[in-house]
């Protein structure tokens, strides 16, 4: 009851979803996705998860069926259709491909005519030969194929039902063309055949299997599971429940059940109760060890026609849980252990002849168990007859069946390496996330990556959800083997136990021989430490301890250069170390220190130059991190990469910390930290920002602000109007942004020492999320900060022009059109006319020109390394102050300051003004512009894009502002304005040239 392919084999996923255009991502295609996902189909989709090339095609491969959603803007897919119609075309692969054409026609994309034929044309000279020749084959294929047609006209109906019949489609061509769950399993199908009857009953609400380990519980369930999901409203499967328990405790556990089944964080309450009743939900409840698990999850309150399955080595256990039915998992018999054994053995479905005497042997040894047959077979592939020979006296010499012992066989084959990770885990390591395992384990061992792979590949590890894992057989064995290595537990190389840690740390028994501690200490009445507990400890790598309550810690951990990860929680120390304590501790990665309410600090943390993380949640007296007053201290800080600084919950800590390096994660919640210091725009890595039930009134002092690459964030709310820089690209999750009081943003708000800043910048690059109020707002936003800055800007009189430090304002967000409450004189290309106002004050005044555009930035090369070319005319009446005629103008705006060497998409809105652009009316009647964004990279060579961006629409709004009296600041300014125009012709001249 085993699965006869590689159990390290990568999750296979039953739908790709294929597409391209922001018209299908912002509806049709969300709806689409989230109606497969309710109906449990495993979907993957290249923006959510993917990255291109080999990662892309792997998911290709690892799915069964593809579903095209071909837009106008699906061209750019070419190599991912090719990809999948490779696949469909292969006679051995029964990959399914289902074609939506959305708003284009089938002939349009079969014959490459249409839209599509002028964005092939634009590509197709950029491609390889044979790239483009994949492309048209694939398009034309794909095109003649059948599909849905969704041409968008009132007569074409609702977008729902087409999704729904996708939907249903989808589900039939699974279950009819998919090998079943049961193929990929040896002697499942008759048990699973009569769950599946059991399901369907009406009178059957608990279904309990029960059976050794190793037997297939797990796997027989599993089966089921996804056989029947779709059916139900709701659906988990839930596995170590028991070890879940342990951890986190019953009411956690139940929490997160609930969370999952009804999206929110509820307890056991009447209104929970009430919407468990109208959902039909199918759960899982995988190896259950006490009866009061089941009760405590709330399984009496779920809807009719819910299913709870629940797998146990204690029929007892299932028995009190209330199981209506309880179904023993059976051992394999004769043949089908032949066939699993021959699967793991020979990569074959039958035994070769001259294997079948010793083959039998084996098969006779493992007595039906599935594990046992895998483990067996992994241990004698690809090894000679005179090998499996010496496997079977070895059998016989053991005498009695001892699974044990074929476990323990199967580790000869391992290096010292292997079998240190395999220890690790089971001591340790069991059901913790995969990452994090490999990147503790290869700061012990070179090879930790590769030695978990290999583990994984001799099913002695097994990879489930992103979490490390192993059978309980094998956990039992493997800290069998520690044990045996001494009876004196402080001569054992792991500690788990906490009468053996106890005795340890009480009595002073350590050595240099313990290499890792993890263990749970909460329940233990009192605890007391010997003073000198961990100095004979020279090899410790590893330190994971809870603390009871009722603790004496002598104040002082000895650390040795060994230590990787520090986890000390609920302790009652006042300090980690002494503060003259002189330790090596460069390789020290992780501190985690939550809980202990008496910490006040954490001296000398100088020396630990590779921490990466530093957890102090709930240290409700701690004061400060480290001497801010230590010039010395602070430069070795520096030195230290921290992935993120959680301090949620340290109640006493009021001042802001100086931050020694950037870090990705930041955690002030439930502080009383009131003010974030200027030290937070250092944080130009920070992805994550905590600050709920913080003491923090404002951020006055924040000027820089930067949360791009956050995909779960989707709201901004209230955000500080002043920022200097306002960083959110690729938050593809946001969808509502807003300023706190936009009146603080006027003229006062703005001092002098702000605006003597080069740039102010506002990007939402890829924010495709957003909704109209937020772009509405940051619309606002932009044009009133412009509004300040321009006043600013004609009221100081000792600036000089330097193209280099020239003061901008540049806002960015994803839209294809202009306001016209910001910019009621638009064009629909890249030039526009506009009328001045008549100036009907007695007094001087400015102009300052605000401008908007629009451009589809998908053929750009690196954006920041482009720039916005102005060039404007402006006309005065005959007799002013100016003379009459024309005087012509040019500036430009640098997107250098853009920073990110990355690629625009899709259509963007640009909101920009510059100093330059501040002009002394000289009685104007007209202004003419016109628009160019240019690319620095481009390579006519190279052919790598496009030399001008095309503007697709423009707008000018005009800021009129009175100047100063004064009249040796005004020829001041106008002696500034002079230098900073460039005059293409004698005044007069009416032509704007093109640059060429």
């Amino acid at each position: 009851m085993a699965s006869s392919s590689s159990s390290s084999r990568q999750m296979k996923h039953q739908v790709f979803l294929s597409f391209r255009g922001e018209d299908t991502r912002l509806d049709f295609t969300v709806h689409l996705l989230q109606a497969l996902k309710d109906k449990g189909l495993n979907v993957i989709f290249d923006e959510e998860k993917l990255e291109k090339g080999e990662q892309l095609s792997q998911a290709i491969a690892a799915s069964d069926l593809s579903i095209l959603v071909l837009s106008k803007d699906y061209l750019l897919r070419g190599t991912e259709l090719s990809d999948i119609m490779d696949r469909k075309r292969k006679p051995t692969d029964k990959h399914i491909v289902l074609p939506i054409f959305y708003h284009v026609d089938p002939s349009d994309v079969r014959n490459i005519g249409g839209t599509f034929k002028t964005s092939f044309e634009e590509h197709e000279s950029k491609r390889p030969i044979e790239d483009v020749k994949r492309w048209k084959a694939a398009f034309a294929e794909i095109g003649a194929s059948k599909g849905w047609h969704i041409e968008g006209g009132k007569s074409d109906g609702f977008e729902t039902e087409y999704i729904k019949d996708v939907v249903e489609y989808v589900l039939k061509k699974l279950k009819s063309n998919c090998r079943s769950v049961s193929e990929e399993l040896v002697g499942i199908d008759d048990q699973k055949k009569k769950l599946l009857v059991l399901i369907e009953q009406a009178g059957i609400h608990v279904i309990g299997l029960w059976g050794m380990s190793g037997i297939g519980k797990t796997t027989l369930a599993d089966a089921v599971y996804k056989e029947v999901s779709p059916k139900f409203e709701s659906r988990l499967f839930l596995q170590n429940i028991s070890e879940k328990i342990k951890k986190q405790g019953n009411e956690s556990l139940r929490n997160e059940l609930l969370s999952k089944l009804l999206n929110n964080t509820p307890s056991i309450g009447h209104p929970y109760q009430e919407r468990l009743n109208n959902k039909k939900i199918l759960l899982v409840f995988d190896d259950v060890s006490d009866p009061d698990q089941i009760n405590f999850m709330g399984v009496k309150y779920f809807g009719p026609g819910s299913k709870i399955i629940v797998t146990s080595r204690d029929i007892q256990v299932l028995r009190n849980g209330g199981a209506n039915h309880i179904h023993e998992v059976k051992k394999l018999n004769m043949n089908d252990s032949f066939q699993l054994f021959s699967t793991y053995a020979f990569q074959l479905l039958n035994v070769p002849v001259d294997f079948k005497y010793l083959s039998f042997k084996f098969v006779e040894y493992a007595q039906g168990n599935p594990l046992a047959l895998k483990v067996l077979g992994l241990k004698l592939y690809t090894k000679s007859i005179k090998e499996w020979k010496s496997e079977v006296t070895k059998l016989k010499q053991c005498g009695e069946i001892k699974f044990s012992h074929i476990f323990k066989s199967s580790l000869d084959g391992l290096d010292k390496e292997e079998k240190d990770i395999f220890l690790d885990v089971a001591c340790i390591f069991k059901g913790q996330h995969l990452n994090y395992v490999e990147k503790v384990l290869s700061n012990y061992y070179k090879g930790a990556r590769c030695g978990i792979s290999k583990l994984v590949d001799k099913c002695l590890l097994e990879v489930k959800y992103e979490s490390i894992s192993m059978h309980d057989m094998l956990e039992e064995m493997g800290k069998d083997i520690v044990m045996q290595e001494s009876e004196c537990p402080g001569k054992r190389s792991r500690l788990w136990n906490c009468k053996d840690v106890e005795e340890v740390i009480r009595y002073d028994k350590g050595t240099d021989l313990i290499k890792g501690i993890k263990v749970d200490m909460t329940e233990v009445d009192s605890l007391q430490f010997c003073a000198t507990a961990f100095e004979k400890m020279h090899k410790l790598r590893y330190i994971n301890i809870s603390f009871p309550e009722k603790m004496l810690w002598l104040k002082k951990l000895y650390a040795n250069q060994n230590l990787v990860v520090l986890k000390l929680l609920h302790g009652n120390m006042d300090q980690l170390w002494n503060e003259d304590d002189d330790m090596n501790i460069t390789n020290l990665r992780e501190i985690d220190v939550s809980y202990c309410k008496n910490l006040k600090k954490i001296h000398n943390l100088s020396g630990a130059i590779n921490l990466e993380l530093l957890r102090c949640i709930g240290c409700e007296s701690l004061v400060e991190l480290w001497n801010e007053d230590d010039h010395i201290d602070l430069v070795h800080l520096r030195k230290i990469y921290f992935d993120g600084l959680r301090l949620n919950g340290c109640y006493s800590l009021k001042k802001f910390p100086q931050v020694p390096r950037p870090f990705c994660s930041l955690d002030l919640s439930e502080t009383k930290i009131e003010e974030v210091s200027d030290s937070i725009r250092d944080l130009h890595k920070l992805e994550t920002l905590w600050l709920g039930k913080s003491k923090v009134k404002k951020l006055e002092s924040l000027h820089y602000l930067d949360l791009s690459g956050c995909p779960k964030v989707e709201l901004l709310s209230e955000l500080p109007p002043y920022l200097e820089v306002l960083s959110v690209n690729d938050c593809t999750s946001l969808e509502k942004v807003s300023f706190a009081d936009q009146n603080l943003i006027q003229c006062d708000s703005l001092d002098d020492e702000f605006c003597k800043n080069n740039n102010f910048l506002m990007r939402f690059r890829s924010c495709f999320n957003l909704n109209q109020d937020s772009t509405n707002n940051i619309e606002a936003n932009a044009m009133l900060k412009i509004g300040s800055l321009a006043k600013k800007w004609v009221a100081r009189d000792d600036w000089q022009y330097n193209p280099d430090r020239a003061q901008s304002l540049i806002c960015c967000f994803p839209e294809n059109k202009i306001s016209a409450n910001k910019f009621k004189c638009q064009s629909m290309n890249s030039s526009l006319s506009l009328k001045i106002a008549p100036n009907g004050g007695s007094g001087s005044r400015f102009l300052v020109f605000a401008i908007s555009l629009v451009a589809d930035l998908t053929h750009s090369l690196e954006f920041q390394l482009s720039e916005c070319i102005c060039e404007y005319q402006l006309t005065a009446a005959g007799g002013g102050n100016g003379g009459g005629g024309c005087e012509n103008f040019r500036s430009e705006i640098s997107f250098r300051s853009f920073y990110e060497p990355v690629k625009y998409m899709d259509y963007h809105v640009f909101i920009l003004s510059s100093i330059d652009m501040v002009i002394e009316d000289k009685n104007y009647e007209e202004a003419t512009f016109e628009f160019y964004i240019k690319n620095f990279h481009f390579d006519e060579d190279n052919d790598g894009g496009e030399k001008y961006i095309k503007v697709e629409r423009c707008g000018v709004h005009v800021f009129y502002v009175d100047a100063k009296s004064d009249k040796d600041a005004t020829e001041k300014r106008v002696a500034g304005n002079k230098r900073s125009f460039s005059h293409d012709g004698e005044e007069g001249d009416g032509g704007l040239k093109r640059l060429k």
